[in-house]
């Protein structure tokens, strides 16, 4: 049997939605086409985008953004 230890870890990047949707608009794709291939809703999209959440967005959320628009943002917990 497998046992996992799950750490939350909260760290705050100032400015990173924005950074999220400069980058996107610099894409040929359209917003809807972005989040079907990413699996992330539009309405989540724009919270994130918008900086707009009431909880923090998770790493695996962000890993899937940077994934999709082919970049790094930079989020680290090193």
């Amino acid at each position: 049997m497998q046992v996992k230890r799950t750490i939350t870890v909260v760290k705050d990047f100032p400015g990173l939605g924005e950074r999220i949707k400069k980058i996107r608009e610099g894409d040929s794709r359209s917003l809807s086409q972005i989040c079907r291939d990413s699996g992330i809703s539009r309405s989540y999209w724009h919270q994130i985008e918008n900086e707009d959440l009431r909880a923090a967005v998770t790493e695996d959320i962000i890993r899937k953004i940077e994934a999709i628009l082919n970049t790094d943002l930079g989020v680290s917990f090193d």
